[in-house]
């Protein structure tokens, strides 16, 4: 039996005790607030991040891990007996999180294979991948097997979602000014999803309501799911979504998950989404 080590990165949203549980290695990002800096789950929770979003004049930035973060959780994998590592990065599209796992990957290649995946996703889109093939490397698969299994799952994971407020998007050069500002005077809530790994629109709804709505219809037209989550930014009307997707057909729980600073400082407060993987 082959023991593999699957690792990813803060954005991912795995919700800490799920990653715990399945022992899978979450390497963090940074998250910077003017001159202050914080390091993603370790002394920056999601409620803290959003609390801190609220009284902060500044927008925050957020940065990805140095190779040599990457290369420490390798190590300690090779420490442990562990025969190689697997590692699911949020997309490059977004992050230089891909990059800095790589360079990682290459200053241990003549101690342990290490094998990283550009999901060409974010959140619990990479969350449910990285639950599903923890629980497959629990079996003894060996490394092989797993990229095999993961590079299967690329095609069938999805995200859908809605923002509350564009102004995240707009002051992060995610979206042209003006065409925010026309959203934001019409009150427009869009819809967001990823298409080649970066975010697109998938459309517009005039209120909250009908946003929720939405992205519950896009849900429906994807199921049935292996796994199926909600993932929200600080969300109250969280429990309205997970209501509208509870009874959809899915082989495990739905998964109720925070979006955290690096999700959460581009898409803003009361973002919330579902990510899945079709069946």
């Amino acid at each position: 039996m082959a023991r593999i080590r699957v690792v990813c990165d803060s954005g991912s949203d795995l919700p800490d005790d799920v990653a715990q549980r399945l022992g899978v290695d979450v390497v963090p990002l940074t998250i910077r607030f003017g001159d202050n800096e914080f390091t993603d789950r370790v002394d920056l929770s999601p409620s803290q991040f959003w609390a801190k979003c609220k009284e902060s004049k500044v927008l925050p930035e957020t940065a990805a891990p140095s190779p040599g973060s990457f290369q420490a959780t390798y190590e300690e994998a090779l420490a442990n007996g562990y025969d190689g590592v697997l590692v699911l990065a949020i997309s490059a599209a977004l992050s230089a999180t891909h990059q800095s796992a790589s360079l990682a990957a290459e200053a241990v290649a003549d101690r342990i294979p290490v094998r990283v995946i550009d999901t060409k996703a974010v959140s619990m889109a990479v969350g449910l991948m990285a639950i599903d093939l923890a629980e497959l490397a629990a079996t003894g698969v060996d490394l092989d097997g797993l990229e095999t299994r993961a590079r299967d799952l690329l095609g069938r994971v999805g995200i859908c979602g809605t923002l509350d407020t564009l102004e995240h998007l707009v002051k992060g050069g995610r979206v042209g000014g003006a065409r925010a500002l026309l959203g934001q005077v019409l009150s427009i809530k869009p819809l967001l999803a990823l298409k080649d790994g970066v975010v697109a629109e998938a459309g517009r709804q005039r209120t909250r309501a009908k946003a929720l709505t939405a992205v519950a219809a896009v849900v429906r037209a994807n199921a049935p799911f292996e796994r199926l989550s909600i993932v929200h930014g600080d969300a109250s009307d969280v429990d309205q979504l997970v209501a509208m997707v509870a009874t959809m057909s899915s082989e495990h729980s739905l998964v109720v998950s925070d979006v955290g600073p690096v999700v959460g400082t581009h898409g803003g407060p009361r973002i919330i989404a579902a990510c899945w993987i079709k069946a």
